[in-house]
């Protein structure tokens, strides 16, 4: 079954244009957690996707998908990052902002640094207003108690009263960047949930999105089974007669 997106990976260098992600994909991957897509994408050789050691701030807003925006931080130069920064509306970081679109995440490579927040609240709820989809840093959030109530998933690795200037400065978007040590390219997709954030390189977004469902319903059969005393033993991982009793359960719900 075809979900609507291209499985061709992107040539180092190429621009970053995507075909929208499709409703398709986008509610299957809503559905799926991030336990069953990292298996996913393990069975397809990625072992470095989960953006180890980061926190969702508001805990009713957990579940995110949308298409990475990514941001990359150096560290902060005393005669350029001063206060007087604050005054321009076209500092790099504002202009990044501003130029996310609905449906994207911000995706903040802050190197792992917390000791001076990556953004605070006014710009997170520019970003909701934008319509995007979530933000997502290696580094801190400042304002932590608005970003415990703003309506949008937000995942960092801690908090920090100090402004960014102290610690970071913006130099790109729209680059390749690492945040929590995994790649990640803009168009990339990232998913969150209660057990953090992964990434699901762009052209695998279809395929994972489509087996991660079935991988689900598969579990949930076992679950069921498991449940109702059965033992490990043939049953997880499932042999040939819990699959066609799984494949026959599928059947009678489709009459």
């Amino acid at each position: 079954m075809s979900l609507g997106l291209a499985p061709a990976a992107p040539a180092e260098g190429e621009q970053h244009i995507h075909a929208p992600l499709s409703s398709t994909v986008r509610e299957a991957l809503f559905r799926v957690s991030t336990a069953t897509i990292t298996t996913q994408l393990m069975s397809r050789g990625y072992r470095n996707t989960y953006l180890e050691g980061l926190a969702f701030s508001n805990p009713s807003r957990q579940r995110m998908v949308g298409e990475a925006f990514t941001m990359r931080c150096i560290p902060a130069r005393e005669d350029i990052d001063i206060p007087e920064i604050f005054q321009d509306y076209d500092h790099p970081q504002r202009t990044g902002v501003e130029s996310v679109q609905p449906g994207q995440v911000l995706v903040v490579d802050s190197r792992g640094r917390k000791r001076a927040a990556s953004l605070g609240h006014i710009l997170a709820t520019r970003l909701k207003v934008k319509g995007a989809e979530g933000i997502v840093t290696d580094g801190s959030f400042r304002d932590m108690a608005g970003f415990e109530e703003l309506d949008l998933p937000t995942f960092s690795a801690g908090a920090s009263p100090t402004t960014n200037l102290a610690q970071h400065h913006v130099v790109d978007v729209q680059v390749p960047i690492g945040c929590a040590e995994v790649p990640i390219y803009p168009g990339d997709i990232m998913v969150g949930d209660r057990d953090g954030v992964v990434c699901i390189p762009r052209h695998l977004a279809e395929e994972v999105a489509r087996d991660a469902l079935e991988q689900e319903r598969l579990e949930e059969f076992i679950l069921e089974q498991i449940e109702g005393g059965k033992p490990l033993r043939g049953t997880y991982p499932p042999n040939e007669q819990v699959r066609q009793a799984y494949r026959d359960k599928l059947s009678r719900s489709a009459e």
